[in-house]
């Protein structure tokens, strides 16, 4: 019997993580959003067809929008598909979207999708207050996980 290959998850429930994020950027704080979807995108998620690596959100007109974030075309909807990569409202409290207004005034803070999930019947994504990293931190950030790596071995290797 062949194995089957699935996309690996972080989490379970988890439509879509973003594991490039807390390489690529220190994550400060996190927030619960909902999404204004389309029906074909909804069913595409459900499928797991969504890529949110190079997504960012920002803010317009006192509203939050999600970029670059790809849903894949859902194939039975053929003649009412969505647009993969469309510009998606993400869906907060207004007290919330003031507080990232005037986080997000600061200069190098972003706002990075971290994951993207169902909540009962709701989709939800994830999104984070992020400063980039240096190249040196990343670099930094390897070889700790490498040390830390070679000391789990050690230990097995050593109660075996």
């Amino acid at each position: 019997m062949a194995k089957k290959k699935g996309k690996r998850k972080a989490a379970p429930g988890d439509v879509a993580t973003n594991r490039q994020a807390s390489f690529r950027y220190h994550l400060l704080e996190k927030w619960e959003c909902g999404m204004q979807l389309q029906g074909s995108e909804v069913k595409s998620l459900r499928d797991g067809n969504v890529q949110v690596k190079d997504a960012y959100a920002a803010l317009h007109d006192g509203e939050l929008w999600l970029h670059n974030m790809h849903i894949a075309p859902y194939p039975a909807a053929s003649r009412d598909n969505h647009e993969p990569e469309r510009v998606r409202k993400l869906l907060m409290h207004r007290k919330e979207i003031e507080r990232l207004i005037g986080k997000t005034q600061e200069k190098g803070l972003t706002l990075v999708p971290t994951r993207v999930y169902f909540a009962g019947k709701s989709a939800k994504v994830e999104i984070a207050l992020a400063r980039g990293k240096d190249l040196h931190d990343k670099r930094r950030g390897i070889k700790d996980r490498d040390q830390r790596r070679e000391i789990e071995r050690a230990l097995s290797e050593s109660g075996r």
